[in-house]
């Protein structure tokens, strides 16, 4: 078993591919296929299921890469350490993030932490907030960027903290209460229909539960999109009304939408850095937890 069949074999659990591992490797995807190969003749199990349009570990898999990746970071820490490279840093981060932190977060931070280290390389995938604590539980991500989620197992540290904006239609009614204020109620909005974000949102999940505390019910929907784009569209056009982040509410258009502050329902989003507790971070990917945190403290 040596490091360089550990590195493909960890690249294909996390890229769930052999040709983007390949990429991340800077092999070919027949040296990959062939370090893998050598790892299953040697421990006698397949590593890789190859069926599927993605390549998935399996059961046997899973278990290896947990050992594998621990493995590898302790290897770059000591030759970084024993080779007085502390101050350096190298590689690919994988980063898995909910849609705010990944739209209107992580840009800024990624840029300013490419400009430190030049030789760091991002592999980022924006999706919702749950999936996020899978891939990191599942550790075929590295450091997630997510809003509240359980954090069983997680080691989850405090990056950012922002309001929620209502955005509702630019329409006549709610232009005559813009121009009188900046706060509505749920309460006045309660009958209106919303458009939300997938189930595993978690601007959705605290939103729903405070405003039902309120109202005593729980809001009509009228439709489920997966974009914050398509959120702002959809409300553009008339059909319903929701709630962004107002970290998002930068790019909405005021001749079409409206922001309003929610006046009996006290709503912040706290965004976070989080890892998982079982496996250690690379040096490289600690170096970027640690930029990330301390990147909004002077805001």
């Amino acid at each position: 078993m040596e490091f360089k069949q550990l590195e493909a074999f960890v690249n294909v659990v996390r890229y769930k591919s052999f040709s983007k591992a390949a990429d991340a490797s800077f092999l070919t995807q027949p040296t990959v296929s062939t370090h893998i190969k050598s790892l299953e003749k040697e421990l006698g199990v397949t590593l890789i299921d190859r069926m599927g349009k993605e390549s998935l570990p399996t059961s046997e898999g899973r278990e290896l890469y947990r050992y594998a990746v621990n493995m590898l970071n302790t290897r770059q820490q000591a030759a970084e350490v024993i080779g007085g490279m502390e101050d350096s840093a190298a590689g690919i981060i994988n980063i898995q993030s909910s849609s705010i932190p990944g739209n209107y977060l992580l840009p800024e931070i990624m840029s300013a932490f490419h400009e430190k280290y030049p030789m760091v390389r991002f592999y980022t995938e924006v999706t919702d907030s749950e999936n996020v604590r899978k891939s990191i539980l599942e550790s075929t991500g590295e450091i997630g960027f997510t809003g509240e989620i359980r954090k069983e197992g997680l080691d989850a540290k405090l990056l950012y903290t922002d309001e929620v904006a209502l955005i509702v239609p630019a329409t006549e009614h709610y232009r005559k209460i813009r121009e009188k204020t900046d706060r509505i109620s749920v309460k006045e909005i309660a009958g209106e229909p919303f458009i939300w974000r997938e189930e595993g949102s978690a601007t959705r999940m605290t939103f729903e539960e405070k405003a039902t505390k309120v109202i005593g019910k729980r809001l009509e929907s009228v439709a489920v999109v997966n974009s914050l784009d398509a959120i702002m569209a959809c409300v553009s056009a008339g059909l319903g009304v929701s709630v962004v982040s107002h970290l998002a509410s930068k790019s909405v258009r005021a001749e079409k939408c409206l922001l309003f502050r929610l006046s009996d329902v006290s709503l912040q989003r706290k965004f976070y850095v989080i890892s998982s507790k079982d496996v250690s971070l690379s040096p490289t990917a600690e170096k970027f937890r640690s930029f990330a945190l301390h990147y909004f403290k002077n805001e």
